[in-house]
């Protein structure tokens, strides 16, 4: 009886340590794509988690402290968005750039976000598209520049299309 309750016990630990593919992931409970950033010369690897409901595209990426290289936050709209519309750091600690796209996943703007230290949202600005936009993808901050990364570019969704 007691081998049976140790070895519970240790497979329980050991599926514990093997479950998902990181604790950010398993934190959210969000779906998370992999995919890539095609350039004209090279493709960049990306895992992002799925922002698609109202609830989950507001709550973002607020209160994370890490954000892992090459991951990121895909915010899915079902309708086209104005070049009006944006986001805001409120509660967000980490810097970010946000990537702007259109239906096929080509970038139209590129803007750098901040965190904003204010506990008053209304202090917090915000960053709006400058471009009409059905998705929005948030990496860390110098993610695009590094891996030049621009206007233009597209994301792909699926690993199979992650070609230049």
């Amino acid at each position: 009886m007691r081998a049976n309750c140790a070895l519970l016990c240790l497979s329980a630990m050991l599926a514990g340590c093997s479950a998902g593919t990181g604790a950010e992931e398993q934190a959210t409970g969000l779906p998370v794509a992999a995919g890539c950033f095609v350039t004209g010369s090279r493709a960049v690897n990306v895992n992002l988690e799925l922002a698609k409901a109202p609830r989950e595209r507001q709550k973002g990426l607020m209160g994370r402290e890490f954000l892992a290289a090459n991951s990121g936050m895909l915010f899915q709209y079902q309708e086209r968005q104005g070049p009006d519309h944006g986001f805001w750091m409120f509660q967000t600690l980490i810097p970010l750039d946000i990537a702007y796209l259109d239906r096929n996943g080509v970038i139209g703007n590129i803007r750098n976000m901040p965190p904003c230290a204010s506990s008053n949202g209304a202090r917090c600005p915000s960053y709006p598209a400058g471009v009409e936009f059905v998705s929005a993808v948030e990496m860390n901050a110098g993610f695009f520049k590094a891996h030049g990364i621009a206007a233009g570019d597209r994301l792909e969704l699926s690993a199979n299309n992650c070609t230049p």
